[in-house]
């Protein structure tokens, strides 16, 4: 059991990020993205996307604690303000798409990880952001493959790079990766979703019938 930045053990893993190089380190992971420093103030750290310039990751520290801020879809916004107290409107920027995060031990690393994550998603023209944009016209009682969502998102070779994408889903209720099957039609290993037989489930639920974990493209194939 560690008790230092949070509480883990055999069946409870909560961690907690507080500093700013750790969320500086999270979102130098994402695609072509760099660190600046823009106002000659090094309590003001920024992570940006390469390709147009704009930051994703505001880091400051105010009233003795780190506090982050994040782009965020308006819809999504007060969902996060009522989910935490510590979520807030965005400090010195627009309060309808930006939220304010304060690391102050009170939100779980991982919710922490999501909204930098849809940040990310929301200022990038990203592979994973034109992915996430096709996996999301998929409509219900439909399905498409990796290599269509691929094509979707302009290149058709990087299937594999769906799958990775799907994988990191930051929103699964409004990216609903459980609809992209193989070449095949057929349904991913049961630990992507979590669980034997929840894609099936969700899938079977909108009106696809799975057959031998797999379903019949000539039948339920988005045609895009």
């Amino acid at each position: 059991m560690d008790l230092g930045d949070g509480v883990s053990g055999p069946f409870f893993d909560w961690r907690i990020m507080k500093t700013r190089e750790e969320a500086l380190k999270f979102g130098l992971t994402f695609e072509d993205v760099y660190k600046d420093a823009p106002f000659h103030d090094l309590n003001w750290q920024l992570i940006r996307y390469k390709g147009n310039k704009k930051a994703f990751l505001w880091t400051y520290e105010m009233d003795g604690k780190i506090h982050i801020n994040v782009k965020v879809d308006p819809i999504k916004a007060f969902f996060w303000r009522d989910k935490y107290k510590s979520v807030l409107p965005g400090y010195h920027q627009n309060k309808e798409h930006w939220n304010t995060v304060i690391l102050d031990g009170s939100i779980p690393d991982e919710d922490i990880k999501i909204m930098i994550e849809e940040s990310y998603v929301l200022i990038s023209d990203s592979p994973s952001k034109r992915i996430y944009d096709a996996v999301r016209r998929i409509p219900k009682g439909k399905v498409a493959t990796y290599a269509q969502i691929a094509k979707e998102a302009g290149n058709e070779k990087m299937s594999r790079a769906v799958g990775n994408a799907l994988h990191k889903n930051p929103d699964p209720s409004t990216i609903p990766c459980h609809r992209v099957v193989n070449s095949k039609g057929e349904l991913a290993e049961a630990f992507v979703f979590g669980g034997v037989n929840i894609q099936k489930e969700r899938l079977e639920k909108e009106g696809v019938k799975v057959i031998g974990n797999k379903v019949d493209l000539s039948k339920y194939q988005w045609e895009g």
